[in-house]
């Protein structure tokens, strides 16, 4: 089974989500776009989260994917209200998926980084250099949300295969 596929990656945040689209077949990349959603701290969390939401509508409309891979959220002990904006955040990405009939599941963080690199614990550098050279570019990639998004969607067309696929 060596169909093309277009798979969108998503890395939640609430100033930034990172989303990165990659269309090609489990063996080569075809094409690649990628992009941040960002929100005003100056908004209140109803009108970032609608933000968010809107945007990301746009852009499954526009490309179409066959799956979107959202990552998974985590929480530190130390920080407790970023777990709970993150989960409010994936929440609208979820409902974005579902409203444009795009199948979406969430994948950890780790489990990017081991497919990608070898190293669950992989840094943010040696990612960016795996995602370049799978996507066969030299030129940086960059914000890192953006970088993370792609890796994601890397990930999802290595690995995993739409309902519809």
């Amino acid at each position: 089974m060596n169909s093309k596929q277009k798979v969108i990656g998503i890395d939640p945040g609430l100033a930034a989500t990172g989303y990165g689209i990659v269309e090609g077949t489990a063996r080569e990349v075809a094409t690649f776009r990628f992009g941040t959603i960002r929100t005003s701290q100056s908004e209140d969390l109803a009108a970032r989260l609608e933000h968010i939401f809107s945007r990301l509508c746009a852009i499954l409309q526009t490309e179409k994917p066959a799956l979107a891979l959202i990552e998974g959220i985590f929480s530190l002990q130390r920080y407790p209200k970023s777990g709970i904006a993150l989960g409010k955040v994936c929440g609208v990405l979820h409902l974005a998926g579902r409203q444009n009939s795009v199948p979406t599941m969430e994948i950890a963080a780790r489990e990017v980084k081991q497919v990608l690199t070898g190293n669950g614990a992989a840094r943010k550098p040696q990612m960016e250099r795996s995602v370049r050279a799978l996507l066969k570019t030299t030129d940086p990639i960059s914000p890192s949300h953006a970088s993370d998004a792609l890796a994601i969607a890397l990930v999802g067309l290595l690995r995993y295969r739409s309902k519809a696929s």
